[in-house]
């Protein structure tokens, strides 16, 4: 029951993260221009993936904190928070200086109007602002995740969902402000968090005992550990973001109906998503502990339990996409053709979650243990089988079965990379973890 006990905060966490979209759609969408909603979709979907790019800085901290804490090294559990923090800050000043030239590269992949985009790149403008900060939340939400305590995780993200609710609403309808006002909404969200976020780090801190070491924090030799688990995240992440990316551009070239069907189908996807999610970072803490004190028994047990849980919200997820799923559509769209064509791939759906968990869950293993090369490996092994295989089923197919091409392509990707990861984890539990 650990696993639930830590797993239960971290999903309802991240149902606060499309709530808070929902509101942004919302309150924007009632401004009497529409290109205002579109920039805002924008320059939220630049910052969704500049932002989730820097995601080792959860993660890296995560498994790293974990694994100290197993050891009972409360010296290094405090540095590990410092390094976190001083790679935050320096890559978000970074992205600070160098905003202009990434917010027009992401504008000008994006493509959007020519109405749409300055506003955009107003936006983006005021986000990146908030740079520091989110990378900041994100080595404090790991390191608090690292030591079991996936409370924090919630407290801290409903504190900033809520505070952005409420500046999107006074921004936007108190303050007649539009698209420039959500963009301070989160700006100033990001910084509230951070700010409740570092007193529940200071309270943390006094319950640690020894100290920061300057030696830890200054001299780069001491960050190898560091750089090389999240060097590793960050090409993995690239990795999964071009897939998704590729999924995403290859719809589009299909016309606004199968783009709008396939992004109702993600919507799916993210949904089981957010629980499989929750029962990975919690394997990730407990494994991280058990792997700093070789106790191998409670690894296993700690894997075993996680397995337990996923499959049966994988399961769950399955049977209510197979028997509910052309409902579950029209919750998500009013239109009749996108209603209709979401429908015909919604067996994808049926099969997804299935072929999806054990990535999830092998993921938190791997993230826990820090053997991130391979999960590096098994996202491109991946795609060196969902590129040629989307190719190979388009030049075979005709036009009309060329978004099945598409689903198969990147079904296969998701079965490869669960694949490789199961193949890791066998080799490795007869080797390295016993």
């Amino acid at each position: 029951m650990r696993i639930w006990a830590l797993a239960w905060p971290i999903i309802l966490s991240n149902i606060t993260v499309p709530l808070l979209g929902l509101v942004d759609t919302a309150v924007v969408g009632h401004l009497p221009d529409s290109r205002y909603l579109a920039s805002v979709t924008l320059g939220a979907t630049l910052f969704s993936f500049l932002y989730w790019g820097f995601g080792f800085l959860r993660m890296g901290t995560t498994g790293l904190t974990a694994q100290a804490v197993g050891r009972e090294n409360d010296t290094q559990v405090r540095n590990l928070l410092g390094q976190a923090l001083i790679m935050a800050a320096v890559i978000g000043v970074l992205l600070i200086v160098f905003g202009s030239p990434l917010i027009s590269l992401g504008l000008w992949l994006l493509d959007g109007s020519e109405t749409a985009t300055p506003l955009a790149r107003q936006y983006a403008e005021i986000r990146i602002l908030s740079a520091p900060a989110v990378l900041a939340n994100y080595a404090i939400l790991g390191w608090f995740l690292g030591q079991q305590n996936s409370r924090v995780t919630l407290m801290i993200l409903v504190l900033t969902n809520s505070v952005n609710i409420v500046l999107d609403l006074w921004f936007v309808v108190g303050l007649k402000m539009t698209s420039d006002g959500v963009a301070w909404a989160s700006v100033l969200a990001d910084y509230a968090a951070l700010i409740f976020g570092a007193t529940l780090v200071l309270r943390q801190l006094g319950y640690l005992e020894g100290r920061f070491l300057r030696r830890e924090l200054t001299s780069l030799n001491a960050y190898r550990a560091i750089f090389h688990v999240n060097a590793n995240l960050f090409v993995r992440t690239l990795g999964l973001l071009f897939a998704m990316a590729f999924f995403t551009a290859q719809g589009a070239g299909q016309g606004d109906t199968i783009l709008a069907a396939n992004a109702v189908l993600l919507q799916f996807i993210m949904l089981v998503s957010y629980a499989l999610d929750g029962f990975a970072h919690a394997a990730e803490s407990l494994i991280g502990r058990a792997f700093g004190r070789r106790d191998w028994q409670a690894f296993a047990a700690t894997v075993k339990a996680a397995a337990r849980f996923s499959l049966w919200t994988t399961l769950a997820a399955s049977l209510a996409f197979a028997l509910g799923g052309n409902a579950l559509i029209a919750l998500l769209t009013g239109l009749p053709e996108v209603r209709a064509t979401a429908a015909m791939y919604l067996p994808w759906m049926v099969a997804m979650p299935l072929i999806a968990v054990w990535s999830y869950l092998l993921d938190g293993v791997f993230i826990g243990t820090t053997a991130v090369k391979e999960m590096r490996n098994s996202i491109f092994i991946g795609l060196a089988a969902y590129l040629p295989a989307w190719w190979l089923a388009t030049e075979m197919l005709s036009d009309r079965y060329h978004n099945h091409a598409l689903w198969f392509a990147f079904t296969l990707f998701t079965l490869v990379r669960s694949g490789v990861l199961i193949a890791y984890y066998r080799r490795y539990r007869l080797t390295r973890w016993r």
